[in-house]
């Protein structure tokens, strides 16, 4: 990877529980399942036996994403931005297209963006675009259905925990 993995520490949160459940819970039970329908004779019928190895499979191809995933992650908290003058990662900027329709986006790390929820990625088109603009900027966007303008009405960070 060129460049680092932001993440947030309540995304990295989320990928080391998902890596928890999966590698303390899951994957256990189903080596024990797995190890019991082998017993059980001829595995080429077993349903038990056959599931559970693509399911092993499945899901130490998903630790092994997380891990790599976790290892690359450079945590980084917006509650301690400098410049909160400035849209920069993990600030929430509201934006005005050009039929004055607003949107409200939080930019996070790649592995923690849901569209519909408002979080897109850091490395997104719309992230790259709106990097850096303060209230007021105007910035053009290439997005699959053209080219878009968009202007900065809002911004805001998490709040600082000094000041709490």
């Amino acid at each position: 990877m060129d460049r680092p993995n932001y993440i947030t520490p309540a995304g990295y949160a989320v990928l080391r529980r998902e890596y928890e459940q999966l590698f303390g819970n899951e994957r256990p039970k189903l080596v024990e399942t797995i190890s019991w329908a082998a017993g059980n004779g001829d595995r080429s019928e077993n349903g038990d036996y056959i599931y559970g190895r693509k399911r092993l499979r499945e899901i130490d191809r998903r630790l092994g994403w997380l891990s790599r995933r976790m290892k690359a992650a450079k945590v980084v908290d917006p509650a301690s931005a400098p410049d909160r003058s400035r849209i920069f990662f993990g600030a929430t900027a509201t934006i005005a297209d050009e039929d004055d329709q607003e949107r409200t986006l939080t930019l996070v790390g790649d592995d923690e963006a849901d569209a519909g929820k408002g979080m897109i990625g850091w490395n997104s088109p719309m992230a790259r675009a709106l990097r850096g603009a303060a209230i007021g900027d105007v910035r053009r966007v290439a997005l699959p259905a053209g080219e878009r303008e968009y202007e900065v009405v809002a911004l805001s960070y998490p709040p600082s925990r000094a000041a709490g």
